[in-house]
């Protein structure tokens, strides 16, 4: 679980300093870096050890 949620927070990390890089150059592949934003938030989602009440 440690490693899911590290790699959620290290993807996260990249998927913000990709959009934040795309917004001042315009560079090829640019549009990964949401995708790296929602994939890492999806791991810490759900590595979080929380239920979710029904």
């Amino acid at each position: 679980m440690h490693s899911l949620r590290a790699a959620g927070v290290a993807v996260t990390a990249v998927g913000v300093a990709g959009y934040v890089a795309g917004t001042a150059v315009a560079y090829p592949g640019r549009a990964f870096s949401i995708t790296a934003l929602i994939v890492g938030l999806t791991l810490l989602s759900i590595t979080s050890g929380r239920e979710v009440a029904a």
